[in-house]
């Protein structure tokens, strides 16, 4: 027999689930392309802060190969404003610049013929930021290993990679002045060209935390767009170019909660 605690229970326990899991959410029209946010492909370090931000090899060619048999076309960035993409589509791009990029993202991708944008911070080593506020301890990110230029020239030869700026050193913008927030935003441009020979089209913030004169500074510094950390699916078009929404994709929920994302560009209601 069902008692009322037990059916209460069963209820409550329901309604978690279709908060935390949309599941009954309709999908986003599929004419819209999917911009998905990555940071590392490797496999989890137990005790750590970070772990939603490292997705195993193996789950990343599982999302990869889903992403191939259901045909999307795969984009780059400074692709996804154009006139009419071929849909569906999606644009897979990686944060910051770690060096499993290289070792696992590259592979999967070649696997799949699929292809990527990498917003890389200029100085990946040394004073590199990991914080959003000066008085978090945690240096986690920081210390995880970087590509190297060449390692990055090595990405930009394949064909699938294309730069995105990301800043020189992953600046939390809102914390700095007004010229340095610009030159954080320009050098990128200036420092890849000359490093690289490639001019990157497209932008992010980093930590996602901008405010409406950033997207001026972007848009000033020759950008044509810039991704936020918003999470949705990209309109068609776009209500402004530098604050495209990404779909987060986590390290922690596999194939039910990506699948999910997918569809509408969260897994829940909020996120």
């Amino acid at each position: 027999m069902i008692t009322p605690l037990l059916a209460g229970l069963s209820i409550l326990t329901l309604l978690w689930l279709s908060w935390r899991y949309a599941w009954w959410r309709p999908a986003t029209p599929w004419n819209r392309p999917r911009v998905l946010m990555y940071h590392m492909v490797c496999c989890h370090r137990p005790g750590t802060r970070f772990n939603k931000l490292r997705v195993p090899p193996d789950e990343f060619r599982k999302q990869v190969s889903w992403l191939r048999r259901k045909e999307f076309t795969f984009l780059h960035a400074s692709e996804l404003l154009a006139t009419s993409p071929p849909m569906p589509a999606v644009c897979l791009t990686f944060d910051d610049g770690y060096r499993d990029n290289l070792l696992e993202a590259d592979r999967i991708l070649a696997e799949f013929e699929g292809k990527a944008t990498l917003y890389l911070v200029t100085e990946r080593e040394g004073s590199w930021s990991s914080k959003k506020k000066a008085h978090h301890p945690d240096d986690e990110l920081a210390s995880e290993p970087k590509l190297s230029d060449e390692e990055v020239r090595e990405l930009l030869a394949t064909g699938r990679w294309e730069l995105g700026g990301h800043t020189t050193t992953h600046a939390n913008l809102s914390k700095i002045s007004t010229e340095d927030a610009r030159r954080e935003i320009l050098a990128a441009r200036q420092d890849f060209a000359e490093r690289f020979g490639v001019i990157p089209p497209t932008f992010a913030y980093p930590f996602g935390i901008y405010e409406p004169r950033h997207c001026r500074m972007a848009e000033e510094a020759g950008y044509l767009a810039a991704v936020t950390v918003e999470p949705g699916v990209m309109g068609s078009p776009p209500l402004s170019p530098y604050e495209i929404p990404r779909v987060k994709i986590s390290g922690k929920e596999g194939m039910p909660g990506f699948v999910l994302r997918m569809r509408g560009g969260k897994r829940g209601l909020s996120k």
